[in-house]
């Protein structure tokens, strides 16, 4: 039996563990209901119920996990809820549902929590509605049911409420968790950036050491909150006044930075806990990447952590930063932080922290936030994008990925996130092998477009990194791709032409516009401000070159000030290259033309996608969730495929001449006989297919010829009309979970890697936009005459598949291939489908933090 359990945010950000309840759980119970008030008692029970009877105390901790289940929530060790189903007779397919929360945790969403793990447990075995029973008067129950997004069905009798609901995930109750998500995975990130109190371990009364390190850059950097070193021994530390435990010094903490050997982290943590902390920055190493027993420790660690309510950051953590006035946090290992701006800043390395907030100080890149997630055994990428996404001082975020610790997760918040702020990432383009079939998957271009679609700038360096986010930092969006190029150097312009047609921008009617070197700053005032306000020209690529010999040393300034008085006008994105002089503050401006050029066709592509509407996930017909969830159960292929009304042409596989003749006369002639190996079985231009076979003496005779060149095994097959052969594709990508592929059949197409690739679920521009974009998708379209496929049914179906890829993370790999495209629809001659570990898609099911 497999064992449920997660850690769960709760609505203040606060973690709790939810596990099923189990027999020696009983003491606890007892202990739970004894903390509960007469009136949670009387609305839970509908009777005082002062005590639980020895028997019902036994059926309530002793379930079969399948009629009847019972979740529990832990803070501190102790229950502080309970939440069960009963199922209403054999088989039935309702069961009744009910939860009670002790009085001191309601409020916190932990009703929300239950329901949705115990919805999830029932569909799996069955039950497809809840019902419930409450009394009028429990508000706070009423609303629990009425917000999850289900249909909530309410009549009232008996003076009672009784409610009644359908439990399987619609649009609606996914909305709902999703934003609960996003509420308390932002409100935890949130107290750790704006702490009220601040508790550090690991000082030292000589001053020495990290744990000094970071006090001492704390109260340099002018932190407001409370400083409260904790030191076993000591007075005072650096002039403040010490204490043994945190919680002594009687001021509200919500964060602590630990700072101490390894093996003493744990009870660092605990302490904090006990102060009331709402995580901690772990900067201590000696973990998970020392090796096996390094990794153990850690997965200790986030536990121990998360079972007193903590969020972790790190460990190995390079620190945190907020450098809003109000806050002024430099909990970081750095004595300097930038200066103040609108980019939040997230790296995975907590070895390059240094380096990288060093860079940005160095470009004037102002930073709202900083997170170092060293070893991100807890706190995450998605974590900050969560908190990023309203943080009204952040409007830009920054990325520096290494791994994806949930990456289907990562894309659909990125897809949301991008709509509001420019995301802009550095994460590895390549991925592992493809699942099945031959097919490699995404390859580094397509991983990059697939960032592209998902709304987010990928790009490849650092360097790029701080590029583009300077750009979007000091810049307004471009309207469009057309170009002004601008300068006093006609090579310098020439090669800016050239950068610009090779990243797909369009150079303007009239640019480039070379001044000449013999121009003076006014002169190069007047042609970039002519092309600030020319209609034609959506962005400004400026390039400087040292001016004639003889001028002033003064006029430098003169040239910076021409460049200032357009490029923080704030009316078109302005990139520059000064091969002289000192570009303005917050002007971007780059070493070369071709960096230059770059990060603004980054932007650009940006922009395109931001005013493309997003499409819309459409209702499909003919699916059937409950015959697909049994195909997966039975790893059923066909069963899977059919519920998601794709039909595959019924074929027969026959090892020799009178098995072929039978399955022909069985599927009715004419029939197509193929080799049966899987790299032959489409392979007309080897002589691996004979097609339109209409007699038993055409089988026997294209059996024989086929056996004797490839073996003796082969498929017989109902005949289709042709058509134009396409391939469809799921794969799992470790940037974006499963993706859907696209292309068009044939050596050629496989030879080019001419497949396009999107995230799942698809919309349905996303699907139109995916049939359109393989090179070869002119043969769709009627090439040289031919005549033009049913694009629109070939849409449909990669709806179909997108949402099958969706719904069912069990669905390691898919292939359709051959899909034969016709005006009047399609054909799937063959569907390979393998099926694999659900727990490799950590974003599906209800609301839990990353395992550790």
């Amino acid at each position: 039996m497999t064992e449920r359990s997660a850690d769960v945010l709760l609505s203040d950000g606060t973690a709790v563990h939810l596990r099923r309840i189990r027999p020696e759980d009983a003491p606890a119970i007892v202990d739970f209901h004894s903390r509960m008030s007469d009136r949670t008692r009387y609305l839970r029970y509908f009777s005082p119920y002062p005590r639980i009877p020895e028997r019902d105390l036994q059926r309530f901790v002793n379930v079969d996990h399948h009629d009847r289940e019972a979740f529990v929530t832990l803070a501190d060790g102790r229950i502080t809820s309970v939440g069960r189903y009963e199922r209403l007779g054999p088989d039935s397919p309702e069961a009744e549902v009910a939860f009670v929360v002790e009085d001191a945790q309601q409020g916190r969403g932990i009703g929300s929590v239950l329901l949705e793990h115990l919805a999830d447990a029932a569909r799996q075995h069955g039950i497809t509605r809840f019902v419930a029973e409450v009394l009028p008067e429990n508000n706070g129950m009423l609303r629990v049911f009425g917000d999850t997004g289900y249909q909530v069905q309410r009549r009232y009798a008996d003076g009672v409420v009784h409610l009644s609901f359908p439990i399987q995930p619609t649009e609606k109750s996914r909305e709902v968790q999703e934003s609960r998500e996003h509420l308390t995975e932002s409100r935890s990130i949130a107290r750790l950036l704006a702490p009220r109190g601040i508790a550090i371990y690991g000082v030292s009364a000589t001053g020495h050491g990290i744990g000094a390190l970071m006090l001492g850059n704390l109260r340099d950097g002018g932190y407001t909150g409370e400083l409260v070193p904790v030191h076993p021994t000591a007075e005072t530390v650096a002039g403040l006044r010490a204490y043994p435990s945190a919680s002594d010094a009687g001021v509200p903490i919500d964060l602590a930075l630990i700072a101490v050997p390894a093996d003493r982290v744990p009870e660092a943590g605990r302490d904090a806990a006990r102060a009331g902390a709402g995580g901690g920055v772990v900067v201590s190493a000696g973990f998970a990447e020392t090796g096996p027993q390094g990794a153990e420790q850690q997965r200790s660690l986030v536990e121990a952590a998360r079972a007193a309510g903590l969020r972790v950051i790190g460990p190995s953590s390079f620190g945190i930063a907020n450098t809003d006035p109000a806050v002024r946090l430099n909990a970081t290992l750095s004595p300097r932080l930038p200066t103040a701006g609108r980019v939040g800043f997230f790296s995975q390395s907590g070895a390059l922290g240094v380096a990288l907030l060093a860079e940005a100080d160095r470009r004037g890149l102002g930073l709202s936030s900083f997170v170092s997630a060293g070893n991100r055994a807890d706190v995450s990428g998605n974590d900050l994008l969560q908190y990023w996404q309203d943080d009204p001082g952040t409007d830009v975020v920054l990325l520096y990925l290494e791994t994806f610790g949930n990456p289907r997760k990562f894309a659909r918040l990125a897809r949301r996130i991008s709509r509001v702020k420019p995301v802009v990432a550095v994460a590895s383009a390549t991925r592992p092998p493809g699942l099945a079939g031959d097919s490699p998957g995404p390859d580094a271009n397509s991983v990059t477009a697939l960032f592209a679609r998902s709304g987010v700038i990928r790009v490849d360096t650092v360097q790029e990194l701080f590029d583009v986010g300077m750009l979007l930092a000091h810049q307004p969006l471009p309207a469009g791709r057309r170009v002004a190029v601008v300068g006093n150097s006609s090579a310098l312009a020439e090669l800016a032409v050239v950068a610009c047609r090779a990243a797909g921008l369009v150079v303007a009617d009239g640019y480039p516009l070379d001044t000449g070197p013999e121009a003076g700053a006014h002169d190069l005032a007047d042609a970039l401000a002519d092309a600030a306000v020319d209609d034609a020209v959506d962005a400004l690529v400026v390039v400087f070159a040292p001016p004639m010999p003889g001028r002033h040393a003064d006029e430098d300034a003169d040239f910076a000030a021409a460049l200032a008085s357009v490029a923080l006008a704030g009316e078109k994105p302005t990139v520059a290259t000064m091969v002289f002089g000192q570009a303005p503050p917050r002007v971007p401006a780059y070493p070369s033309v071709e960096e230059a050029v770059r990060a603004l066709s980054r932007v650009v592509g940006y922009a395109d996608w931001l005013r493309r509407p997003p499409g819309v996930l459409p209702v499909l017909s003919g699916v059937d969730p409950v015959a697909a969830e049994a195909a997966v159960a039975a790893e059923s292929p066909t069963g899977l495929l059919a519920a998601y009304d794709i039909a595959v042409v019924p074929s027969t596989l026959a090892a020799s001449a009178d098995e072929a003749v039978a399955a022909a006369a069985e599927l009715g002639y004419p029939v197509a006989i193929k080799a049966a190996g899987g790299a032959l079985r489409h392979r007309i231009d080897l002589g691996a297919v004979r097609l339109a076979v209409g007699t038993e003496q055409g089988v026997r005779t294209a059996y024989r010829e086929l056996a004797g060149e490839f073996g003796p095994d082969v498929l017989v097959q109902t005949m289709v009309a042709p058509g134009v052969a396409c391939t469809v594709e799921i794969v799992e990508d470790p940037a974006f979970g499963p993706v859907v592929g696209f292309g068009l059949g044939g050596v050629a197409s496989e030879l080019l890697g001419d497949l396009a690739w999107r995230a799942a679920p698809l919309t349905d521009r996303a699907a139109e936009a995916l049939v359109d974009e393989p090179r070869a998708a002119p043969l769709l379209h009627g090439y040289r005459g031919s005549t033009p496929v049913d694009r629109a049914a070939l849409a449909d179906l990669l709806l179909r598949v997108g949402r099958l890829a969706d719904e069912h993370p069990r669905v390691r790999s898919l292939t359709l291939n051959p899909v034969l495209a016709r005006p009047d629809g399609w054909s799937v001659l063959h569907a390979a489908v393998e099926f694999g570990d659900p727990g490799a898609r950590p974003d599906t099911g209800p609301r839990r933090l990353r395992s550790v």
